[in-house]
């Protein structure tokens, strides 16, 4: 009787019997199946990340690319984690098409939850506050950003949810991990944070049909809290955040939180990343409204109870502009100088705003003074 297993093509992931197994992973110990020779090669540009090197620890897979800073990836990836049959996925889960986004984004419309449908938010947002603290308690010299994954998926799983990043979009891992000059959505490899560091981690988390999101940039030991650049951007970062926050309610043009972040950054003289933005965020991972961080933005949308939407400015040093690394994902400062992020998952009330990603009192990370 045939075996049933799980093809290994991100943008397949059906059930299968066949015994296609990819020949390099095969030499390396690791047994990864593909439904047939279309789906090996179909997804082999992407599968071959985890493949180790020989002779070598870790390597960068793109030693002609230009980068603008210190950091690089350290391949090879670790293997997709599992997550258990009996926890309930988002669609993308399977080929990586977030179909019910795609289909919702024709229509622009900004949802308003009900009642019932506000509590299981709530109830997710808790569950990845916790996860995001357990990731950050592990920051610390020596740790690899590739372990920080191992945390969260597992902390993931653990909640009976699914880890909202894995596979999105192909997207490999569980969460974001974007160290020093890294913008946002950074893979998670085998480099090893450094003292002096700082890094953002992106959690995710989807349970009973809802999304959380949220993350923080953390210092990475003492000399990364002692350096007055750093501690400008990153302290600038969560005070824009923090400002926004106190200014929601019901009626709030959704485009006057960019004014608020750009005049903060510009007090402190640091810039604002125009690539990225917030996000309404429930059912479906990302929808309606978008939330642009820089001033004078067009953004469409008011603050009324019921909806919940992401903020997460990105500030950078130097400047605004960012740059693509060749694996899809990880965007970088276009002159290699450090960015950090801080974003919160938020809900409009009838007189302001409920933080569903509150921190707690026992939060890893937190201000830190100013030098």
């Amino acid at each position: 009787m045939s075996t049933v297993k799980t093809c290994a093509a991100p943008n397949c992931g059906k059930k299968t019997t066949s015994n296609l197994k990819c020949p390099i992973c095969l030499k390396a110990g690791m047994q990864n199946y593909f439904c047939n020779s279309i789906c090996f090669r179909g997804s082999f540009a992407q599968h071959k990340a985890i493949h180790p090197k020989e002779g070598v620890e870790s390597y960068d897979p793109y030693p002609e690319f230009a980068y603008r800073g210190t950091v690089k990836p350290a391949f090879p990836l670790s293997p997709r984690r599992p997550v258990p049959d009996s926890i309930a996925k988002p669609d993308y889960a399977f080929n990586g098409e977030p179909v019910s986004e795609l289909k919702n984004d024709r229509t622009n419309k900004i949802r308003v939850l009900k009642p019932d449908e506000i509590e299981k938010m709530r109830e997710v947002c808790k569950l990845g506050r916790e996860i995001l603290d357990l990731a950050g308690e592990a920051v610390k010299p020596g740790i690899t950003t590739d372990e920080i994954d191992v945390i969260v998926h597992n902390a993931s799983i653990e909640r009976g949810g699914y880890p909202s990043p894995l596979n999105y979009f192909n997207y490999p891992k569980s969460v974001c991990t974007s160290v020093n000059e890294v913008i946002c959505h950074g893979i998670p490899d085998k480099r090893k944070l450094v003292d002096g560091d700082i890094v953002n981690i992106d959690v995710s988390f989807y349970k009973d049909g809802f999304h959380a999101d949220l993350n923080e940039t953390y210092y990475v030991g003492d000399k990364a809290k002692s350096n007055p650049d750093l501690v400008r951007l990153v302290e600038t970062t969560r005070e824009s955040l923090d400002k926004c926050i106190e200014a929601v309610k019901p009626g709030l043009p959704v485009r006057e939180f960019g004014n608020i972040i750009q005049k903060i950054a510009d007090d402190n003289n640091v810039s604002v990343v125009r690539t990225y933005c917030g996000h309404g965020v429930n059912q479906l991972f990302h929808c309606q409204p978008e939330i642009p961080h820089y001033a004078k933005n067009k953004a469409i949308g008011v603050c009324t109870p019921g909806i919940c939407f992401t903020i997460e400015p990105m500030l950078n040093l130097g400047s605004y502009r960012d740059v693509m690394w060749p694996d899809g994902w990880t965007s970088t400062t276009a002159d290699g100088k450090p960015s950090a992020q801080f974003e919160h998952t938020l809900l409009v009330t009838e007189d302001g705003v409920e933080v569903l990603t509150a921190r707690k009192a026992t939060s890893p990370g937190g201000p830190v003074k100013r030098i």
